[in-house]
């Protein structure tokens, strides 16, 4: 009985708000709004892209020492030039510092060098490639193997190549090296 009370009271006080107190603002509010058009802009259109399928499975790996051929350049540049023609070999596939010297050979009177790379060992001989450099192998030594590369040019200028000489030291030697260091 007590809710039913309660509830025609609220119904009798909201009733007396809405009188004609209020008829002037409503009035005002229908003058305004009668010229008033909602301009609600279309949804654009949605254009569908076209499906492009990556697949880079026949792409070399980019953290892998794999071999990174420099573009060919014809004109501008003069003098030497490495030979873009010319097969590969095995041990131009990784960079010059991932090579490792680890022992010499002799064969038939010409010494080869023992080259590791990964855990496999591969025999090489004065004139084989290696380095992805255009790396030839000039001399074999006891010790270590002198390296002539071609490289494009430091100052990016021109298109010429530069000779740069490397060596590869034999590792036994390096470690004896570094430890008689250490000692001093």
């Amino acid at each position: 009985m007590r809710t039913l009370f309660s509830v025609l009271v609220a119904a009798a006080v909201l009733s007396a708000c809405g009188g004609e107190e209020h008829e002037d603002i409503k009035q005002w509010m229908a003058d305004v709004s009668k010229d008033m058009h909602g301009r609600v802009r279309p949804i654009p259109e949605i254009k569908p892209f076209p499906i492009v399928s990556y697949d880079a499975g026949d792409l070399p790996e980019p953290f892998s020492p794999g071999k990174v051929v420099p573009e060919k350049r014809t004109g501008g540049g003069s003098g030497i030039q490495p030979d873009f023609d010319r097969p590969r070999e095995p041990l131009e596939a990784f960079p010059l510092e991932s090579l490792k010297m680890v022992g010499v050979v002799r064969r038939n009177k010409i010494l080869h060098a023992l080259i590791q790379v990964d855990n496999t060992v591969y025999q090489v001989r004065t004139g084989n490639h290696l380095g992805q450099s255009f790396g030839v192998i000039t001399s074999i030594a006891e010790g270590h193997v002198d390296v002539k590369e071609l490289v494009q040019d430091p100052s990016g200028q021109t298109a010429d190549w530069v000779e740069r000489l490397t060596t590869l030291q034999l590792q036994e030697q390096a470690e004896t090296q570094s430890q008689k260091e250490a000692r001093k």
